[in-house]
């Protein structure tokens, strides 16, 4: 379904001339394809929409560090820049969740994983990823599952 998303956001951009949401979707399908070579190379399947969701995530986070390495070094055109990318490969991703959805779903993965104190923070990160790919900045779900599981134990 992304796929189709990506290709059909490619051409409506070459057709309206828009240079930089064209560069960045070619920017998202390279590293899909890359991604997709890696698994062909390991015997697995092409990308799902989940490790695509991810892909995504991963892509914005390089940027958002980008920026901000930018903004520290006097280049804030640079840093403008990275932020625009990061706008166009937002619009790929569903709607995140806000910081009490996230939290409930912490709460959810605990109880399901029966996770008891820190040392099961992997456990939950990975039921959480598995459920809310693309959805949830796990950046920040960390910090709360941590805290979360440090009351606990």
């Amino acid at each position: 379904m992304l796929r189709a998303r990506l290709t059909t956001e490619m051409k409506e951009a070459m057709k309206a001339g828009e240079k930089a949401k064209l560069a960045t979707v070619r920017m998202i399908q390279v590293a899909l394809k890359d991604k997709d070579i890696e698994a062909r190379g390991l015997g697995k399947e092409p990308a799902s929409d989940e490790e695509i969701l991810a892909l995504l995530q991963k892509m914005i986070k390089q940027r958002n560090e980008s920026a901000s390495v930018y903004d520290q070094g006097g280049r804030p055109e640079l840093a403008e820049n990275e932020r625009a990318e990061v706008a166009i490969i937002a619009s790929f991703l569903p709607q995140q969740m806000d910081e009490g959805e996230t939290k409930a779903a912490i709460e959810s993965a605990i109880a399901e994983t029966g996770a008891a104190g820190p040392k099961d923070m992997g456990k939950v990160i990975g039921a959480l990823k598995g459920q809310y790919a693309g959805r949830m900045d796990f950046g920040k779900a960390s910090g709360l599952v941590k805290e979360a599981l440090n009351a606990k134990g």
